[in-house]
């Protein structure tokens, strides 16, 4: 097996890799898109440089904040919350950005850029599948347990993917479909079999069922109507996205990896459907990350995210060098994915009081 930096490089590239490779079969139809790639469709990065979209922007975003956090001389849950802040208020205001974002994106990362407290530019009812898209870094980081803040919380990659989740997508399917995003990166960067990981996942989704991160994500609860209690509110979201991976299970037991995965489980446009055509994908091709991120790619539904997710998986699985050699010397920025794998894989223990 590759070694941790490897694999955590191949996370980050695979991110990137999906993301162009379906970036082009985005908005297509299944008919379209073997009319213009034929029955294989896409298998190789277009272009010099192959362009990648807001997803592999916004990932890169996050794990830029992450890093900035984590070299500071106390961790706190204002400067996490900060620092995401000003990560999603650079991207809203590059040049670059011109990749289709999603609305919710542009809407909480415009407000968050004038000033505003991230709990007043929150779209508290979107479940899009922005909010998992770009999760993958957090899943890559090595977090010692019983971790706190400076200020008391619990410093978990749960608290870190949902919040990360929460300033954009207020919605507890988003919260936590991204949480269930980086757990899977994280299982399979730590060494977990491909086949073990869609029942460990339907394990954390109902052992985390009734768990609200209330230091991270404050009383964001309250704007979900027909809710009592925070628990309620973090269970609808996890109820959704075990729903999902029951789907996933149900497509496996009968594979069929010729058919488009959204035809299984749902177009990936909403979060919990994201991570499952992306799970379904790679579990299809676990040991082929090429034909996992085509089978991806190929499909009526959001293939650039879909495709996203999946290239993350792949890449924690199997390391950098899985993919071809040619894809790196194309892919746009590429040295800055270069630099936030090495700094994610430095990462270690700050100093925080506890």
């Amino acid at each position: 097996m590759s070694n941790r930096a490897d694999r955590i490089k191949g996370s980050i590239f695979g991110v990137a890799y999906g993301d162009a490779l379906g970036a082009e079969a985005e908005f297509m139809d299944l008919p379209a898109i073997l009319k213009r790639w034929g029955p294989g469709g896409p298998r190789e990065l277009e272009g010099d440089p192959a362009l990648i979209t807001d997803d592999t922007q916004m990932a890169t975003a996050v794990g830029e904040a992450f890093v900035q956090t984590f070299a500071r001389p106390a961790l706190t849950v204002n400067g996490v919350q900060r620092d995401l802040s000003d990560a999603f208020a650079a991207w809203f205001h590059s040049s670059d950005n011109t990749r289709a974002p999603g609305l919710t994106c542009l809407g909480a990362a415009a407000r968050l850029s004038q000033g505003f407290a991230w709990q007043q530019c929150t779209i508290v009812h979107s479940k899009g599948c922005g909010a998992n898209m770009r999760v993958t870094p957090v899943g890559l980081i090595d977090l010692p347990e019983g971790l706190t803040t400076a200020d008391g919380a619990s410093v978990t990659h749960s608290a870190l993917a949902q919040m990360q989740a929460a300033l954009t997508h207020g919605h507890p399917t988003a919260l936590a479909a991204a949480d269930l995003t980086a757990h899977a990166t994280r299982c399979l960067l730590e060494g977990m079999a491909p086949g073990d990981l869609l029942e460990t996942l339907q394990a954390y989704a109902e052992r985390e069922r009734f768990t609200y991160h209330e230091k991270w994500l404050g009383m964001l609860w309250e704007e979900s109507q027909g809710v009592d209690t925070p628990s309620q509110f973090i269970a609808q979201g996890w109820s959704e996205c075990a729903r999902s991976l029951k789907a996933v299970e149900r497509a496996l037991e009968n594979p069929k990896p010729e058919m488009d995965p959204c035809e299984q489980v749902g177009g990936g446009w909403i979060a919990e459907e994201a991570l499952a055509a992306a799970l379904l994908s790679f579990l299809l091709f676990p040991n082929s990350p090429v034909d996992a991120l085509n089978r991806a790619a190929v499909s009526r539904g959001d293939s650039d995210s879909i495709a996203a997710i999946t290239g993350a998986f792949t890449g924690a699985t199997h390391g950098f060098d899985a993919f071809p050699a040619s894809w790196y010397g194309v892919i746009e920025t590429r040295e800055r994915l270069d630099a936030l794998a090495s700094a994610l894989h430095k990462i270690g223990s700050p100093v925080a009081a506890s």
